[in-house]
């Protein structure tokens, strides 16, 4: 006891109402699903459900499911979630209640200079981004937009043909990342960036640095909200602030050079021709939008688009390697769509059934965002589940891809699954790679153009395959969206000479 500092009486009871309440505050939001009889994993004071039982958040999805069903309550630190992956109650969730209860996506708030973003605008304001935004991804302007995606692709096999001559091991990101940045770059702002020739151009590593999130912070804000709208006077953002600033300037200065009459037709020259005439006065616009606004979207557009887009072709391209077979069947429906390695033409393309396939379950195994989420703006009831107000709604999308009793043999990369006859086989709202719904991807048609574009150009000339620095099975990363720990590395063959089975040296 003397070692015992001597306090006062009045700091020993100060001392312990705080651990008291501190204890308190750390689980008293823990309650709210058991109240109710959901299922789930038993929160932990602050850390609340996060990996439970495994460290890779998507993985951790999937267990739960399998020991809870298909919807159970969890917990984000101290925030309760409900997730969410039973079909109907996801078709009321995404479609049909999303105007009147779930029109907007979770907002952490500390998202920095990106505060309007087309992915995290509420209500009104999501509605006038989106209605300026969408006519960009119509099937007519990606047609238009399909020579410049050519040129890149182009450059992107030149890029391949010596590491294929020298017999060396791909790192396939490092060559499709750039190859989606480009593309990006000169549809959105029409400019070459170049960055398939120049792997240390900075855009591409700011685009990496971008879903870096600092953990303190992430737990600082998830376990003490009331301390956010501190942060955001200090400037903190959970978004990497100077790869955010990067890309703001790379997109004004663009934006300068040109004049409001630009001949351009790209997709930064529509949003300026949306622009409204007077941006300081107070009535918030109702169709044109502000200049902040249009800087956002192009940043967004090439940061969040690299990332998913590179993450895609990278897990295409290991299915190939892994599923040789697989890839001979597409590649003799490439070579008969353009017999001798013919130029590639968008309608073509957008009409072959087997790559269209491929690519669908090369989604349905790896999708590039592994959850979505939705919140309630009142309590409302949905097949007997009741859904509070704010409460945030987690679809999870890996784990609904991945549930064998909607996909049976989940784990196995099987492409009939999307072939015209098995397709309408399909439960409704069990495959989710873009979302579904008014608030699903905006580019989803623009990406899946790059993928096939990208894929069909590679396989017209070489053939994936696998080698010994192949890592099989995938360790996956913990954070972040989803992808590997460590890099895919493959290696090429030309068509000409590739086997069956192509034995690295």
């Amino acid at each position: 006891m003397a070692s015992l500092p001597l306090f006062s009486l009045e700091t020993w009871i100060l001392l312990i109402t705080f651990i008291c309440l501190f204890v308190a505050y750390g689980s008293w939001t823990h309650g709210v699903h058991e109240k109710m009889g959901i299922p789930g994993p038993k929160p932990r004071m602050y850390l609340g459900s996060i990996n439970r039982f495994n460290k890779v958040y998507y993985i951790d999805d999937k267990e739960c499911a399998q020991m809870y069903g298909r919807v159970w309550g969890t917990y984000e630190l101290r925030r309760p979630m409900l997730a969410v992956m039973e079909p109907d109650m996801l078709r009321s969730i995404l479609v049909k209640e999303c105007f009147n209860y779930f029109t907007n996506r979770r907002d952490l708030r500390l998202n920095g200079d990106l505060y309007d973003i087309v992915s995290i605008a509420e209500d009104d304001q999501w509605r006038r981004i989106r209605n300026i935004f969408t006519p960009n991804f119509t099937s007519g302007r990606i047609k238009e937009m399909f020579g410049i995606m050519k040129h890149h692709s182009r450059k992107l096999i030149d890029k391949l043909r010596p590491k294929v001559d020298n017999n060396e091991v791909v790192e396939v990101k490092s060559f499709f990342g750039p190859y989606g940045m480009d593309v990006m770059a000169s549809c959105s702002m029409g400019v070459d960036m170049d960055s398939i020739n120049n792997p240390s151009h900075p855009l591409l590593a700011h685009a990496s640095n971008l879903f870096n999130i600092s953990i303190p912070l992430f737990l600082l804000q998830g376990c003490f909200p009331f301390i956010i709208p501190l942060l955001k006077l200090l400037g903190v953002s959970l978004i990497q602030k100077s790869s955010s600033a990067f890309f703001r300037t790379v997109v004004e200065k663009v934006r300068a050079e040109r004049n409001e009459s630009s001949p351009q037709r790209d997709i930064l020259q529509h949003l300026v021709n949306s622009k409204t005439v007077d941006d300081s006065r107070e009535e918030k616009q109702k169709e044109g939008l502000n200049e902040h606004e249009i800087i956002s979207q192009i940043s967004i557009l090439l940061m969040a688009g690299y990332e998913t887009t590179a993450s895609a072709l990278m897990f295409l391209a290991y299915n190939m390697a892994r599923n040789p077979e697989i890839m001979k069947r597409l590649q003799k429906e490439i070579d008969s769509t353009f017999p001798n390695k013919g130029s590639v033409q968008y309608e073509a393309l957008m009409q072959m059934e087997y790559l269209d396939a491929v690519v669908n379950e090369s989604l349905r195994l790896y999708p590039p965002i592994a959850r979505i989420d939705r919140v309630a703006k009142e309590t409302i009831k949905i097949k007997d589940i009741t859904i509070l107000k704010d409460m945030v709604v987690l679809v999870p999308v890996y784990a609904l891809h991945h549930d064998p009793e909607l996909w049976p043999e989940p784990e196995e990369f099987k492409p009939e699954r999307f072939s015209k006859e098995n397709k309408q086989s399909i439960t409704p709202y069990t495959y989710l790679p873009f979302g579904v719904g008014p608030r699903n991807c905006l580019g989803m048609r623009f990406a899946l153009v790059i993928l096939k574009l990208g894929l069909v150009e590679v396989l017209q000339n070489y053939s994936f395959s696998i080698c010994e620095e192949t890592e099989i099975p995938l360790q996956m990363s913990p954070s972040g969206l989803l992808g590997p720990l460590r890099p895919i590395k493959l290696k090429l063959v030309t068509r000409s000479i590739a086997s069956e089975n192509v034995e690295c040296n």
